[in-house]
C-alpha cells in the first residue's frame, strides 16, 4: 500500500474510542484521524505528535450535514451510551441505532473503503431484552444495506479498562465477570470480559487495507 489512510472516528472519548485512537495515531498507515465529537477534546486526552488527530465538533442530531468527513477510507464507529445515561428507551435508541445507521448510509454515499462499527455479544433483533434487541436490528439493517462497502460488526461482551464515567452496575459485573471468566470455555468463550485495547485492534484489523 503507498498512499497513507484517512479514518474517521466517532465515539472517540468512550472506553473503546480511546484505545481506538490511540492505536490509529500510532499506525503509519493513516496520515489522518478524523473525530467527530459532541464537545471538545481535553488536550490531554490524545497525544498526537505527528498532528494527525483532527478532532471535529458536530450536532449528531444534523449527522448528515458532515457528510463529507465520510470520505475517508475507514470508518470507525464506537458510539453508544446506556438508558440511564441517555435519559429515555427512545433517547438510548437515538444514540445506539440512529447515529450508528446515519452513519452507515453517510459511509456507503461516499464509497467508505470499509465500516466498522461495535455491536454486542448476544445481538439479537428478536431478544425480549431491549438493549440486545436494538443492537440486532441495527445489525439486520447495515448488514442489510447494499452498496455499503466491507462493513463489519463487532460483538464484544463486557468491556474492560478505566472509565471516565463510574458505573456501579458495571464495577460489580467485571469483577465477577474476572472470577468466572476461567470457566467459559468453548461456545461460552464469547462471554468473556474483553479489554477496550483488544477490541480496538479487532476494529482495525477487520478494515478493508
Amino acid at each position: 500500500m503507498s498512499d497513507k489512510l484517512h479514518a474517521l472516528v466517532l465515539g472517540a472519548t468512550g472506553l473503546v474510542g480511546k484505545a481506538l485512537v490511540n492505536q490509529l495515531l500510532a499506525d503509519v498507515r493513516y496520515q489522518s484521524v478524523t473525530c467527530l465529537l459532541r464537545k471538545p477534546l481535553p488536550q490531554h486526552l490524545f497525544k498526537s505528535a505527528e498532528q494527525k488527530l483532527q478532532p471535529i465538533v458536530i450536532d449528531f442530531n444534523q449527522l448528515e450535514d458532515y457528510q463529507g468527513y465520510f470520505g475517508a477510507a475507514h470508518i470507525y464507529v464506537c458510539l453508544g451510551t446506556t438508558i440511564k445515561q441517555a435519559g429515555s428507551r427512545s433517547a438510548f435508541r437515538r444514540v445506539d441505532f440512529e447515529y450508528v445507521h446515519i452513519a452507515a448510509q453517510l459511509a456507503r454515499a461516499q464509497r467508505a473503503r470499509s465500516f466498522v462499527w461495535i455491536s454486542s455479544v448476544g445481538a439479537d433483533a428478536k431478544s425480549r431484552n431491549f438493549y440486545l434487541r436494538v443492537k440486532g436490528e441495527l445489525e439486520n439493517a447495515i448488514m442489510g444495506m447494499t452498496g455499503l462497502n466491507n462493513a463489519s460488526g463487532v460483538r464484544p461482551s463486557l468491556l474492560l479498562g478505566e472509565r471516565q464515567d463510574f458505573r456501579l452496575g458495571e464495577q460489580i459485573g467485571m469483577q465477577a465477570a474476572k472470577f468466572f471468566a476461567p470457566l467459559l470455555r468453548g461456545k461460552f468463550a464469547k462471554y468473556r470480559p474483553v479489554h477496550a485495547a483488544d477490541v480496538a485492534a479487532q476494529m482495525i484489523r477487520l478494515q478493508q487495507f
